[in-house]
């Protein structure tokens, strides 16, 4: 089923950009519903149907057929999710430690357990601001990286929170287990980032993505590693996995993005070895600065200690 039918121009930001990626940028689709939209004819461009892998331009006339909205996300009732953590909980917040394989909030596709779900199970009343499904969620983590997440209880913090993330006021630190040394061993990686321009569940360094800022320092080193702490100055998806894949330094078992399989196998690690260490930023009721530590979760801690004794 079709939704409405949109005539825009084509923006400068575009201009020489595949049909198909610049319909993603501008209607915000993903790359495959994008495809499936010009393969369907739903695409004119001063009134000429075109083929997904021709060129716009900027200038001239778009006219597209979007999709029906998708059905939202299933709100999940409360569910007790085992090795869930509130390190601290007061009327305003919840920080939680999260382990491996949970979401932060619900999602089209995913059947496992939520942050938000979990939550609730354990009696959490969590703000009603935000969409239905992620009420609450002020920032995410990968359902495969552990560590804390701050989620807004009262409609302040949700309102105080948000701007404190926007306004880059939100401390993150995380510490990665990444595939050889990087050169230098303490910097800053500033590159754009955007959905990957053939993958669709992958992000990339992309010309003309959103500006991407990780800063890094070097903790350990090892012969095929090196323990990294890493700062996010933005909070791009999957920025630190995309932006150390790029150097050629994937985080170790990150095989979506080129990690070493054999390392991974090595250390018995499943997942990118990746953790939410610290948490810090203003309490949002009152303004006073609040810390929050982290310790690796067993499978991140074994591979670290087999790196430490065999190097």
């Amino acid at each position: 089923m079709t939704g409405q039918t949109r005539t825009v121009p084509v923006p400068d930001g575009v201009d020489g950009m595949r049909l198909d990626q610049a319909i993603s940028r501008i209607f915000g689709l993903s790359r495959t519903a994008a495809t499936a939209v010009v393969d369907n004819g739903d695409v004119l461009i001063d009134g000429v149907r075109r083929g997904k892998s021709d060129r716009v331009r900027a200038g001239g006339w778009l006219e597209v057929t979007l999709p029906s909205a998708p059905a939202p996300a299933e709100v999940r009732p409360p569910q007790r999710v085992e090795g869930l953590r509130v390190v601290f909980a007061d009327d305003d917040i919840a920080v939680v430690d999260k382990p491996v394989g949970v979401a932060a909030h619900a999602s089209p596709g995913w059947t496992g357990p939520t942050v938000t779900a979990g939550l609730a199970a354990l009696g959490h009343r969590i703000s009603t601001s935000g969409a239905a499904e992620r009420q609450g969620i002020v920032h995410r983590l990968d359902v495969g990286t552990t560590g804390l997440m701050v989620v807004a209880k009262s409609e302040l913090a949700y309102t105080m929170l948000k701007r404190a993330f926007k306004e880059r006021d939100v401390e993150k630190r995380y510490h990665a287990l990444i595939q050889g040394h990087p050169d230098p061993s303490r910097g800053t990686i500033d590159a754009p980032i955007d959905r990957h321009p053939n993958l669709d569940y992958k992000w990339a360094v992309v010309s003309g993505g959103k500006p991407s800022v990780t800063h890094y320092d070097t903790i350990e080193a090892f012969a095929a590693a090196s323990l990294i702490d890493v700062q996010l100055e933005t909070g791009r998806t999957h920025q630190i996995r995309v932006h150390f894949s790029a150097m050629r330094h994937p985080c170790v078992g990150d095989i979506t993005y080129g990690a070493d399989p054999t390392l991974a196998a090595r250390l018995s690690v499943a997942r990118q070895w990746l953790h939410a260490r610290e948490l810090r930023f203003a309490h949002p009721s009152g303004g006073e600065p609040v810390r929050f530590v982290s310790e690796y979760p067993q499978d991140l801690a074994e591979a670290l200690a087999k790196l430490q004794r065999t190097g």
